[in-house]
């Protein structure tokens, strides 16, 4: 019998192993656990441990298929509700931000590397978008507690500018495979309609079948270990059918997975588990074999200009992309520069540089190595530095609970409802006495091994288990009560403000105390009310609004963004560090009107002075009689 296939299977399940092993150095460390991915990939390519690998067509075929899973999982983990709020920021980075940087880059190529303009275009097009699965890692797992709106921009942005970039690439390669003898309108007329339709049809299939997946999982009677297969299999249906008529897989799949997963289908945490399990599974494997197709030792001629190109992305065209399209929204300075320094490029741009090599292009290799290193130049350095950044930006905030130990069981024949496991934690409420909401329907205690009622256990105490049967969409309050008090206490002064107003009371009263200087028409409006129109309509968690002496915190909102707690600071806090160069628009906006209401009323005071008639002197009495 062939050995072969027992080599194979040897070689390659060492290489998998070998990544999730440094998922511990990763997490542990804080390194970038995909530039790790990619490290063991060149480790054992043909510079490394010798294996060769050269077949450009199997690359692209399985990266793009990694690709699929990882933005159905990507769709699948996004609430709706974050979606809503974060939506027209992200899809405008996702769609005119790509353009802009693919320009921006395609100009700098052309006199860095140097390519013809097509190839510059083409280069720039391929490391314009960034990556979900490293965005989502410096994210989520690296347990980055960031305002929630800036966190939501950046993961809808990653999960949904692949398409873009994917079509300007296919698009210009296709351009340079002719020969260029597409002139430059016909060129545009093409990328436009083309364009167009490619989202078309990709939207078109995403929604159809997300709709129909979940139907099908509604009405079909799988058993529970089929049906985690049985939708992922849909996903990559959806995502060869968009294609297959000339409409974007990846759109396409994304938004299948954002349909499904908010459709309230069964075993919904079940499923979600498994996705996680298989997006993790494709990193590791897309991973991998970008890394063993390239050839470091090919990476010398064209190191320089090529790190030269990732320094530029990384601190020219991104920022200029980002505070362009953020021009319509009220993003603060360094919120704009945080979401311009989270751009990481990954798989994604190294999978889009193997198709110049697929269309036989002249410089294929050349785009390939030098969009390999921008991505490599990308992890190291905003990979490690994310974390400090935002620290240093002040976009930290405190977490809303403690630890908390919790495991949600879904129910045989109830869709909508879960029996939740708490575990008593010392220092919750609950151990305070706090009691259980009437919504909640405690069903069991065990408490040193001994099963009992809830109605004959008294107050909990540290170490019980309880559980409780409640609809799956309770609030935060439940977990609130059984969780420890979190490392920075919503009380904390340093943080929430010296003591608690509450947000329904009119302003005027807080004019008065302190002397605000508001003027009528805002002290007429309640705190909550003013705090939402100072933070652009909906508040969040965190935020702050100053008014001169004093500084109002959001300490809690509710799930509809209404103002639930708010907190009072006599020391306004000052942003860690000045960003002048990212000064938002909405922020120059607003410095613009003050300016020219300074100078209005300036100018109208001059007049006054000057048509103010002067006082007549005392005229002195005739002489005479």
């Amino acid at each position: 019998m062939d050995q072969s296939i027992y080599l194979v299977t040897l070689v390659a399940t060492a290489l998998v192993l070998a990544a999730a092993f440094s998922s511990v150095i990763a997490f542990r460390f804080g390194a970038p656990l995909l530039l790790l991915f990619l490290g063991i990939g060149l480790a054992t390519g043909t510079d490394g441990l010798g294996i060769e690998f050269d077949n450009a067509g199997f690359a692209y075929f399985v990266g793009s298929l990694a690709l699929a899973v990882i933005l159905f999982d990507s769709g699948f983990g996004t609430p709706v509700g974050v979606l809503r709020q974060a939506a027209a920021p992200a899809l405008t980075l996702a769609t005119a931000g790509v353009v802009i940087t693919a320009g921006l880059c395609g100009v700098a190529a052309h006199y860095l590397v140097p390519l013809d303009w097509l190839e510059s275009f083409a280069l720039g097009a391929a490391v314009a978008s960034t990556d979900a699965a490293a965005v989502f890692f410096l994210l989520r797992a690296g347990n980055l507690l960031i305002r929630e709106r800036v966190r939501s921009v950046l993961e809808i942005e990653s999960g949904t500018n692949d398409p873009i970039a994917i079509f300007l690439t296919i698009t210009l390669v296709e351009a340079i495979a002719a020969g260029g003898r597409t002139d430059a309108e016909g060129l545009t007329l093409h990328v436009a309609t083309g364009f167009l339709s490619h989202m078309a049809f990709g939207a078109t299939a995403g929604v159809l079948g997300g709709y129909g997946m979940a139907r099908l999982i509604v009405r079909l009677k799988l058993d529970q270990g089929l049906l985690p297969i049985f939708v992922l299999t849909l996903s990559l249906l959806v995502f060869a059918a968009a294609g297959a008529i000339g409409g974007s897989g990846f759109l396409a799949v994304y938004l299948a997975g954002l349909i499904v997963g908010n459709s309230g289908i069964r075993s919904v945490s079940m499923v979600k588990r498994f996705q996680d399990g298989m997006s993790w599974l494709a990193q590791i494997i897309m991973f991998l074999i970008l890394g063993l197709f390239a050839t470091p030792s090919q990476f010398l001629s064209i190191l320089a200009p090529a790190v030269a190109l990732g320094l530029f992305l990384i601190f020219a065209a991104r920022p200029v992309a980002v505070w362009l399209c953020m021009a319509p929204y009220r993003f603060s300075r360094q919120e704009t520069a945080f979401l311009s320094f989270v751009g990481l490029r990954g798989a994604v741009s190294i999978l889009l540089a193997i198709t110049p090599l697929l269309a036989g292009v002249e410089h294929g290799r050349t785009i390939f190595n030098v969009a390999f290193i921008v991505v490599l130049v990308s992890l190291v350095v905003q990979g490690w530095s994310v974390g400090p950044l935002a620290r240093r930006l002040g976009l930290i905030v405190p977490p809303r609970i403690g630890p908390l130990e919790k495991v949600e069981l879904e129910l045989p024949g109830s869709a909508h409802h879960e029996l939740l496991a708490y575990t008593v934690v010392a220092g919750s409420p609950v151990t305070r006495g706090e009691r259980l909401p009437r919504w909640a329907r405690p069903s069991l205690v065990v408490r040193d091994g001994r099963s009992m009622k809830y109605q004959d256990v008294g107050r909990l105490v540290a170490g019980d288990h309880v559980y409780i049967f409640v609809s799956d969409r309770y609030p935060r309050l439940l977990d609130r009560l059984f969780a420890s008090r979190s490392a920075v206490d919503p009380e904390d002064a340093d943080f929430f403000g010296a003591f608690a107003v509450d947000p329904s009371r009119p302003m005027a009263e807080l004019d008065a105390a302190y002397g605000l200087g508001l003027g009528e028409a805002a002290g007429r409006q309640t705190i909550a009310t003013l705090m939402a129109s100072r933070l652009g309509g909906r508040a969040e968690y965190a935020d702050r609004v100053t008014l001169g002496p004093v500084e109002l915190i959001v300490r809690d909102v509710d799930a509809a963004g209404k103002i639930m707690a708010v907190g009072l600071s006599f020391e306004p806090t000052q942003p860690k560090t000045s960003v002048p160069v990212f000064l938002s628009p909405g922020e120059f906006r607003d410095r613009i009107r003050l300016l020219l209401a300074r100078l209005s009323g300036r100018a109208r005071r001059e007049q006054a002075v000057e048509t103010a008639e002067p006082t007549p002197a005392p005229r002195e009495p005739a002489g005479g009689n």
